[in-house]
């Protein structure tokens, strides 16, 4: 029961598109991930997600509609939601998400991005 600071913890990795763990709580988990680019389609057939920019603009792209997301604002996935997150112009977004520990990273499509294990820092 100690104060994590979001900002020191995305400082200890690199990698984007990969998600590192922070927390649980009861079955859900807290991950950190750094995003920049395009991702993939995909939905969560029995999952919701929620994703707050920390730093950043996230492109919250649906099949009808992109949703912006600014610094500081969240929005959540309902599950069965086909959805891409992206960035434009080459910029690096810093992302908090809140889902259910067995989600998985990119719903039941298989992708060279698809990540299984997501380390805790």
């Amino acid at each position: 029961m100690k104060a994590i600071n979001i900002k020191d913890k995305h400082a200890l990795f690199s990698k984007q598109w990969h998600p590192h763990r922070i927390a649980t709580v009861d079955n859900m988990q807290v991950i950190l991930a750094k995003i920049q680019g395009e991702f993939v389609w995909h939905s969560h057939d029995n999952e919701d997600e929620l994703f707050q920019v920390i730093k950043g603009t996230l492109y919250m792209q649906f099949r009808d509609r992109t949703e912006i997301v600014k610094e500081g604002e969240m929005i959540v996935v309902p599950k069965g939601v086909e959805h891409n997150p992206s960035t434009k112009n080459g910029e690096e977004v810093h992302l908090l998400l809140f889902e259910k520990l067995d989600t998985a990273h990119t719903g039941n499509v298989q992708d060279e991005m698809t990540q299984t294990e997501y380390p805790w820092i």
